[in-house]
């Protein structure tokens, strides 16, 4: 990998991590509340979206750093995993927390004091392991989406009784 890819790799990761740190502290002081007054109507959503932000950019500049250190950066195509990665997470977590929230998942929040602190720490993590999670949830979808050929697969060699003389 040529040295002006990886450094944009890592302004860009870095970016990222950071910016999401202001953008947070952006629309938690309410500073665009006047200007795009919608904000409101989605700043729950964009807790998510930043905090999934952060967890993917933190994991992928990890990477690229442990990456780099070994000197095992001389694929072009893994460029590809630390830019997109981190945009797939941004909006894995929103669906994530929205998933729980929702019921289907059975995992529940509490709030403190009328702040998601809770499900921004799981959009986090969702960030973090994007690709774990996503592994999870098509794991869910084969079992939720199962077709009836699926289902009398799995269950016919579970009832075969052996056939007595």
């Amino acid at each position: 990998m040529n040295n002006w890819l990886k450094a944009g790799i890592l302004l860009y990761l870095s970016l990222l991590f950071f910016g999401s740190f202001i953008a947070i502290g952006i629309v938690w002081t309410g500073a665009l509340d006047e200007s795009l007054p919608f904000i409101d109507d989605i700043k729950i959503f964009l807790y998510y979206f930043f905090a999934g932000s952060i967890g993917g950019s933190l994991r992928h500049l990890y990477m690229f750093c442990s990456h780099y250190m070994k000197d095992e950066l001389n694929d072009y195509r893994e460029w590809i995993m630390y830019i997109f990665y981190p945009i797939f997470a941004t909006g894995t977590a929103i669906v994530a927390v929205t998933l729980i929230q929702s019921g289907i998942f059975l995992i529940e929040f509490v709030d403190f004091d009328e702040t998601p602190y809770a499900q921004i720490s799981f959009a986090f993590f969702v960030g973090f392991g994007f690709n774990r999670f996503v592994n999870k949830l098509n794991a869910v979808s084969k079992d939720i989406f199962k077709t009836n050929q699926q289902q009398t697969k799995e269950i016919e060699p579970k009832t075969k009784q052996p056939e007595s003389e």
